[in-house]
């Protein structure tokens, strides 16, 4: 159903973030839709009852990057148990001082789970390497925010990513199509709610959708 790249089966958090390259991804320019692009960049995907990819399943993903080639996001909303953020600093050799800050750590999606992204509030930027997403967040790529975050500084708010979910030219449009997503704006408090399970009921009621209620027609926020 999905042409994801297939992710490894076990979280490995040696090499994590050893190098926290900037995603290379095209932004997007307004006024580039044509009559059947549409644009999602900072929007939420939730996933249908019946996802038939048990990686997508009940899964709210923020749309980072959407356009022409391709769509790229980040699900907010499966943490990972056996990983703290502060464990992840210890293994990366950045120090976590007494007023450092504890975020939780996501699968981001099943593509490159060895790297790492910051998705935060979007007053907080790195020197080349934060992107912006629709200027309600920020997503950045390089140890220096995790620097900041293990000194107490940093963005107001924000969760750490393992890896992300892609889409070629034209995919996501046709499970849209499909019926296997229902998209939504962004509020960053859903976003960044600290109880992960309950998003996606959340995002489904932001949109006046009852979680037992749902029919297999999709619909638009």
């Amino acid at each position: 159903m999905h042409n994801h790249i297939a992710a490894s089966r076990a979280l490995s958090p040696a090499p994590v973030l050893k190098r926290l390259e900037q995603l290379r991804i095209e932004p997007h320019v307004e006024g580039m839709e044509t009559e059947n692009q549409m644009d999602l960049t900072g929007k939420l995907l939730i996933a249908m009852p019946g996802m038939e990819d048990p990686r997508f399943d009940a899964s709210v993903i923020l749309i980072c990057a959407h356009s022409s080639d391709g769509a790229m996001g980040l699900i907010v909303n499966k943490p990972v148990t056996d990983l703290s953020f502060k464990a992840l600093l210890e293994q990366l050799g950045i120090p976590h001082l007494p007023e450092g800050r504890g975020i939780s750590v996501h699968f981001g999606g099943p593509v490159e789970r060895g790297r790492g992204f910051v998705l935060h509030s979007p007053e907080y930027h790195a020197k080349d390497g934060t992107m912006n997403i629709a200027g309600s967040f920020g997503m950045t790529a390089t140890q220096d925010v995790l620097r900041a975050l293990g000194r107490g500084d940093g963005p107001q708010t924000a969760l750490l990513a393992l890896g992300y979910a892609g889409w070629g030219p034209g995919q996501l449009e046709a499970e849209i199509l499909r019926n296997d997503w229902l998209t939504s704006d962004a509020p960053a408090d859903l976003v960044f709610a600290p109880d992960a399970g309950a998003k996606w009921g959340s995002a489904l009621r932001h949109l006046g959708v009852e979680p037992m209620a749902l029919s297999s027609t999709a619909g638009r926020a």
